[in-house]
């Protein structure tokens, strides 16, 4: 849609004109105040226009607003350090980038530079930018033929999922998934294999994989000589009840990808971890240039963004509040009989609705004061991990009273 000379994505419904928003609450122009439970598709993990942050901005806006790309900065360096000194030692270098698209594309410039191989395995229907090359990722070809050819050699598989049905059978399902994925490495042709932590949350599905998805495919990546990139974009910085998603397994990814909760939504900010030893040799191949990529503003953003989140150890609250949210759709006697295959990990969560148009659900919510983001066939639920529990009870009645409507 176009509004106020501005091109939308269709696929996300217009709600509001905003006004302001802080913490947990957004208002919009015509003043109605409204519950968070999107966190800007994760993004605003800390709340929105969280003050800690906003300050510590305000403190470096005198300072240096930009550097290029051929130099350094001591704000780019403080955060290089912080951020690697956060992950597994084998991931101890950064690229630059200015969000998740341009993070993603990076990784899989760097798998074919360092692997001389070209093609790539990735899943349908999940979401990993919008460049030629991540659309191809996760978007089957019939809802972007008009804008085709896309990036070549490209393997789409299903995601294997996990549901209140298919539970009982959670070990059949990795074991086949695996074989499967076998079958295509085993050809020596893959360059890397690209997923999220075993759960999708950029479509806005929230379909989630058996446990051990994430070793399996670690394992098997290594044994073919493929390498194994991880989308951290929707998943990084305490959503999923821990710092990095990639701790829930032990896995250490050959790369990690980030940008959203990065910054807290203040400036734009992605990157690549990776091991140097990987890049080293193909930085003139794969040509890591970004203008805008970790701006000393960015960078002070995201320092400041991570030092809360380590210093707060906000993954405790993510699950803790997030086994509450679960609890309270599970137990709810009103949504016995509407709510199924309630799933997720910390303040990650999404479920279904019998006999329910999401829509309808969505805009009523929205309606009595509680903004969810359009998941499409799924409610997804993301509020902002500080959330105060008040305001958490609040919006999840707000919530109920709109599915049993």
């Amino acid at each position: 849609m176009i509004k106020h000379r501005i091109v939308y994505n269709t696929a996300v419904d217009w709600k509001f004109d905003i006004e302001k928003a802080l913490r947990s609450y957004m208002w919009d122009t015509s003043g109605n105040t409204y519950i968070d439970f999107s966190s800007g598709w994760n993004t605003t993990n800390l709340g929105w226009n969280n003050p800690e942050i906003n300050e510590f901005l305000q403190k470096h806006l005198s300072v240096r607003t930009y550097a290029p790309m051929w130099t350094a900065d001591e704000m780019q360096i403080r955060y290089a350090e912080a951020l690697t000194d956060s992950l597994p030692t084998d991931l101890n270098t950064v690229c630059r980038a200015t969000g998740g698209t341009e993070a993603n594309e990076m990784a899989l410039k760097i798998a074919r530079a360092a692997t001389g191989r070209k093609k790539f395995v990735s899943f349908k229907h999940t979401y990993h930018g919008q460049s030629f090359g991540t659309i191809a990722l996760g978007y089957v070809p019939e809802y972007v033929k008009q804008i085709a050819p896309l990036v070549p050699e490209y393997i789409q598989l299903d995601f294997p999922t996990v549901t209140d049905e298919s539970k009982i059978n959670e070990k059949e399902i990795l074991a086949t998934f695996l074989e499967n994925v076998e079958k295509i490495l085993k050809t020596n042709e893959v360059a890397a294999v690209l997923t999220e932590a075993g759960m999708i949350t950029g479509w806005g599905s929230m379909l989630v994989a058996p446990q051990g998805y994430l070793q399996g495919l670690s394992k098997l990546t290594k044994q073919y000589g493929t390498l194994l990139i991880l989308d951290e974009v929707g998943t990084g910085f305490s959503r999923t009840g821990k710092l990095y998603a990639l701790e829930h397994e032990n896995v250490v990814p050959d790369m990690v990808t980030f940008a959203k909760g990065i910054a807290n939504g203040a400036v734009p900010l992605g990157a690549v971890a990776v091991n140097d030893e990987l890049v080293k040799d193909h930085i003139a191949e794969f040509k890591p240039t970004s203008s805008y990529g970790w701006t000393p503003l960015a960078c002070a953003a995201a320092l400041k963004t991570l030092e809360i989140h380590l210093r707060d150890k906000i993954w405790e609250q993510a699950e803790q509040k997030g086994n509450f949210v679960m609890q309270y759709l599970a137990s709810n006697e009103k949504l016995k009989n509407h709510v199924k295959n309630i799933r997720g990990k910390g303040l990650e969560i999404g479920f279904d609705i019998e006999k329910a148009n999401y829509k309808e659900v969505i805009q009523k919510a929205w309606g009595k004061g509680l903004h969810v983001a359009d998941a499409g066939d799924c409610i997804q639920l993301m509020p902002p991990l500080t959330i105060d529990q008040s305001d958490l009870v609040k919006g999840l009645e707000i919530l109920e009273a709109a599915i049993v409507e």
